[in-house]
């Protein structure tokens, strides 16, 4: 199926071609089941590409006069290299494959509740997670699991849509109005293709999974999967999502599924080799029925995370959680990656705490935005454990997203070359190249490391434009033992004072302004100078491993 690792889409290059020249051929399926992409040259050196549904577990009986709809494919061509048929298809895509009132609509800022809490919370944590969201600008709460059954571990619940009284003793409609009475919209996390055997639903239905006949059936995640090849079943998860979000007031949904298929039967088919696509049509005739009667509601399609990111389910889901790793320097793979075949505006990208939960890594709160910011920006961990200057940081990420959100979402997206394989550097424009805003990141750090040029793509060449880099936090901490050189008097670097002053003090990382023709700054504007071990000021770029700017670019008045 479509996954993290097999995506339907793919891109063919001539040789030599790059971010911004050269042949690129550009592939994709409307399709979320197994697939294939075969790519063969011919002895007459032609070059044959054929995509559809995978051959593997799939027979299908065509009775005569019957009929079998095969999935849609699609192709771009470009002679701009990989961002022009990232960009044709990034049009494609938001243009004519995603429906519903959110199509165009810049989506909300969320914070989601998962990586604060996980299952253990109650509804008064929620309420003050939402209230401290609500002062930093936040304008979505999603609840994700164990709001229901008895779901305190990834061991039971799911199949099941009774609210967990003891976390929810009011219900998700007492939670939803008080949401909406202090200003935010209310999410709410699904995972409906899934049921775990201590469920009620399981009890009663067990036939409802999918299980091969008279063997012991594989858990994933202590969950099968509902078997959706069963109209019963599909009606069961129409019936019980559409009740929720028409009486909670539910506007996003976040839509889960956790495991991978083991087994491929179903009780309501003879031919088995027919499982794979009757699945996938019985789930998107779930979507279907629930979302385009809904399309006010506001769904993001998550499969652990970066799973079944396809066509197929933007044609139901406006966004994708790309992936569960938010670590900034590895979303630098994950979401470039993506950026080759879908646009930033389906991307779910949240900052997260650091070090990261599965990663260790210790990122700075401005890299983990920086990075976020092209996407759809949510936040995924509890405020009350920042400090003070750390929540005036957030409080002015968030402002600054909102002034460019549909610029950042919506914008013409491009990779910029470095030439360094320590940088990466991305861009959106507007359509009348009057504004940009570019990312411009470190990964690890060299001493003594040779100019950085920013390029800024896609402007007029003759008009004038004024680049400003964005203000952001400079711990002290980040400077370590180094504080006991610059202070008149000797401090310990974790002591009393210096922890205490990093919870209500920061510095600002330098300042950098350049004015220059379009011309120019496609040539490249060089950059200040990184930290060398000589000292602070305010022109220094204080990048370190993980270090990051976004730089805002205008046109001047003529």
């Amino acid at each position: 199926g479509s996954s993290n690792r097999h995506n339907p889409g793919f891109l063919l290059s001539e040789s030599g071609a790059g971010q911004d020249q050269g042949w690129v051929y550009g592939f994709n399926l409307i399709y979320s089941g197994n697939h294939a992409g075969v790519v063969e040259r011919t002895a007459e050196d032609l070059l044959r590409v054929q995509i559809g549904i995978h051959d593997h577990c799939f027979e299908w009986e065509l009775l005569p006069d019957g009929e079998f709809e095969t999935p849609e494919a699609v192709m771009t061509f470009s002679t701009d290299g990989l961002n022009g048929a990232s960009q044709q298809f990034h049009h494609f895509i938001q243009n004519h494959i995603i429906r519903g009132n959110w199509r165009t609509k810049e989506r909300p800022v969320k914070v989601n509740s998962w990586e604060g809490f996980f299952f253990d919370f109650t509804q008064h944590q929620l309420l003050q997670l939402a209230k401290q969201a609500k002062e930093l600008g936040v304008e979505l709460f999603v609840l994700d699991d164990g709001w229901f059954g008895k779901r305190n571990d990834d061991k039971a619940g799911l199949g099941d849509y009774q609210v967990n009284q003891k976390k929810l003793p009011h219900g998700l409609e007492h939670l939803s109005n008080q949401l909406n009475q202090m200003g935010m919209k209310f999410g709410l996390w699904f995972e409906p293709e899934m049921v775990n055997e201590d469920s009620d639903l399981y009890r009663n239905h067990p036939e409802y999974a999918v299980r091969i006949p008279g063997k012991e059936p594989t858990l994933g995640r202590n969950q099968l999967v509902l078997d959706l090849c069963q109209t019963e079943v599909q009606d069961y998860i129409i019936r019980e999502v559409s009740a929720i979000l028409d009486h909670c007031k539910v506007s996003y949904v976040k839509w889960d599924m956790n495991r991978h298929m083991s087994e491929c039967f179903s009780t309501a088919i003879s031919n088995q080799g027919e499982f794979y696509h009757r699945y996938m049509m019985g789930f998107y005739r779930v979507l279907g029925e629930i979302f385009w009667n809904r399309p006010d509601v506001l769904l993001e399609s998550c499969s652990s995370g970066g799973n079944r990111f396809d066509l197929g389910m933007l044609c139901f889901s406006q966004q994708i959680w790309a992936s569960d790793d938010t670590d900034p320097i590895e979303r630098l793979k994950i979401q470039q990656g993506l950026s080759y075949l879908y646009p930033q505006s389906t991307f779910g990208a949240h900052v997260s705490s650091a070090p990261h939960q599965q990663t260790l890594r210790d990122t700075p709160l401005s890299t983990r935005f920086n990075v976020a910011a092209f996407g759809v920006l949510g936040y995924e961990l509890e405020f009350k454990h920042l400090s003070k200057v750390e929540k005036k940081e957030v409080k002015d990420q968030i402002a600054f997203y909102k002034r460019h959100r549909k610029l950042l979402q919506f914008g013409k997206f491009s990779r910029i070359p470095t030439g360094k394989d320590n940088k990466v550097q991305w861009q959106v424009t507007n359509e009348d190249q009057s504004k940009a805003i570019t990312g411009f990141y470190q990964t690890l750090s060299m001493a003594a490391e040779s100019n950085d040029y920013l390029k800024v793509t896609g402007l007029d060449a003759k008009a004038m434009y004024q680049t400003k880099v964005q203000s952001q936090s400079l711990y002290i901490k980040r400077f370590g033992g180094l504080v006991k050189h610059l202070l008149p008097v000797k401090l310990k670097p974790e002591g009393l004072v210096l922890r205490t002053a990093n919870k209500v003090y920061c510095m600002k990382e330098g300042t950098e302004e350049f004015e220059g023709t379009g011309e120019c700054f496609k040539g490249g504007i060089q950059l200040n100078n990184q930290y060398l071990g000589t000292g602070y000021n305010d022109k220094l770029r204080l990048f370190g491993d993980f270090g990051s700017n976004l730089y805002l670019t205008t046109k001047t008045e003529e």
